[in-house]
């Protein structure tokens, strides 16, 4: 095997051939829309439900089993090691401690090259999902841990009781007139349609810039469809909501799916960046101004609260709003009312009000640069979007995505990435996330001059793909490190209560539970001043 992932051609053999043409022709299936299928990781997952049928009736037949006789949990995960390791992987099946059955696996069935291609690993999530779904009539895979992730092993989880899968992540498998339908395809369908609506209703600016919205919702990732679960469910109340995460996470985005799906949707969505506005104007531009209210003011001004009435208003980087626009801002979350600069009459408003941040609010109210009552007021949900690099499932899908808006941008056939293109996207870290993304591609579109981009990414240095391989690494170890010595700073800092470390890093307790004890942290050891939140 090379360095790249794919067989020497001495190498070459019928199992790696397959591996490396499926990685392969699922990337272009994807670029070119896959017919009807536009969306791959569905296309992805149609495969797999369907040839979990073929691979479930041959390995009854080889294991001489009734093909219509239920399997019980033994049988089940015996099976599908079988199946797996058949076809090219290592797998086998483990102590669980939980009602459920627990595989591990040191080789993936699609070799290295998987690392270009994650979202192949839906393939074994609706594989393991359909079989315990036709013996048990319930399934929800959990995929823990995945060699394409760079975890170094794969561990899948897959629940057959619906009541102790539901606190579990994955995804869900049930039988319907005796097929097999999958949760895959739900939330994020609705969340697009209800996006597309509300860009014709608040007339977006130009073609393009609906381009790069319908670009940055495309998402496969858990930690992204958890959050379009949370859209969901949040977006028919008139609560309020924080998004946070790195600039170019698509903040906006999610903030219009919000009003997209609520019934606000026919009212206006007025989205402000509080960073862009001079400190001397944000009053002004928030609440308006009365005629005299200053010189030059010669008539009255709405403001974007009073333009957004009835409909949604989105405060982007509401961490540099000043303290004193913040207590205005406080008097109309809990009133319902305002005053224009110079005004001395309060006016009533329905506004639902969505707000953004790409700093630690927490900490901001710590350290006394955020008024404690309205963080408390606005964090009434919290949505919290990973950056790009935390979320290697998604990037196929966006660079697709992304490849065919800029064919229709620019009236030109669709152009497809090499292996080596591919790869450093990858390899790439994305500071500037999706937005980035959709600049470098453009780029590479537009100096390309065959229909295959062979670089995306220009290197200050000739790098080989080994170079590659080691920088992704030590960013990794980097990563882990940093993130081991911020966990151990915050706990120490709230004497180990995890509630308050989960809220600091916007993430769920239950994901610093699981990181605690990857990283064999003692919570004793920093309870010992606090009893407050029990040992779990």
């Amino acid at each position: 095997m090379s360095k790249s992932g794919y067989p020497m051609l001495g190498q070459l053999n019928p199992l790696s051939f397959l591996q490396a043409f499926i990685v392969q022709s699922i990337k272009v299936a994807g670029q070119f829309g896959c017919s009807q299928e536009h969306d791959r990781v569905r296309y992805i997952e149609r495969m797999g439900l369907a040839a979990a049928s073929c691979l479930e009736t041959a390995a009854r037949a080889e294991r001489s089993l009734p093909q219509d006789m239920p399997l019980n949990q033994e049988q089940y995960a015996s099976l599908i090691v079988d199946i797996k390791n058949q076809i090219g992987g290592e797998f086998s099946s483990t102590s669980s401690g939980a009602p459920c059955v627990r595989v591990i696996n040191h080789r993936c069935p699609f070799g290295e090259a998987v690392r270009e291609a994650p979202e192949l690993c839906r393939m074994t999530s609706s594989v393991f999902g359909a079989i315990a779904a036709r013996s048990f009539g319930y399934a929800k895979v959990e995929l823990r841990k995945r060699i394409a992730a760079n975890d170094g092993v794969c561990e899948v989880l897959v629940y057959t009781d619906p009541a102790v899968a539901h606190e579990q992540p994955g995804d869900e498998y049930q039988i319907k007139n005796g097929q097999v339908y999958s949760s895959l395809a739900s939330t994020d369908d609705q969340i697009q349609q209800a996006l597309v609506s509300t860009r014709c209703t608040n007339n977006l600016s130009n073609r393009a810039s609906q381009q790069r919205a319908r670009a940055r919702i495309i998402a496969q990732s858990t930690a992204m469809r958890a959050a379009f679960r949370t859209v969901e469910i949040v977006a028919p109340t008139t609560a309020s909501a924080v998004i946070s995460g790195e600039t170019g996470t698509g903040k906006e985005i999610i903030a219009r799916a919000i009003h997209a799906l609520s019934d606000r949707s026919e009212k206006p969505f007025i989205a402000i960046n509080c960073g862009a506005i001079p400190e001397s104007l944000i009053e002004t531009e928030l609440f308006g101004h009365e005629r005299g209210a200053f010189t030059n003011a010669y008539q009255v001004r709405h403001g974007f609260f009073e333009r957004a009435n009835g409909g949604t208003l989105f405060l982007d980087e509401i961490n540099s709003l000043p303290i004193a626009a913040q207590v205005k801002l406080l008097r109309v979350v809990q009133e319902g009312e305002f005053e224009r600069v110079g005004g001395e009459e309060p006016l009533k408003v329905d506004v639902r009000i969505i707000v953004a941040t790409n700093e630690n609010l927490d900490l901001l109210v710590r350290n006394g640069k955020f008024r404690r009552d309205l963080y408390y007021r606005l964090n009434v949900v919290h949505i919290h979007l990973p950056p790009l690099r935390m979320r290697p499932d998604d990037m196929s899908a966006l660079v697709d995505h992304i490849l065919r808006r800029l064919s229709e941008k620019h009236h030109h056939p669709i152009r497809i990435l090499s292996s080596r293109a591919w790869k450093q996207i990858f390899a790439y870290d994305w500071p500037g996330n999706v937005r980035e993304m959709e600049n470098l591609l453009e780029r590479a579109f537009l100096l390309n001059t065959g229909e295959i981009i062979d670089t995306v990414i220009e290197q200050e240095a000739p790098q080989t793909m080994s170079d590659c391989c080691s920088l992704r690494a030590l960013r990794r170890q980097k990563g882990d490190i940093a993130e081991s010595r911020l966990l151990h700073e915050s706990l120490r800092r709230y004497n180990g209560r995890v509630s308050d470390v989960a809220l600091e890093f916007g993430v769920t307790p239950r994901a610093i539970y699981q990181k605690v004890k990857l990283l064999g942290i003692n919570l004793q050891e920093y309870r010992l001043d606090d009893s407050r939140e029990p040992l779990t």
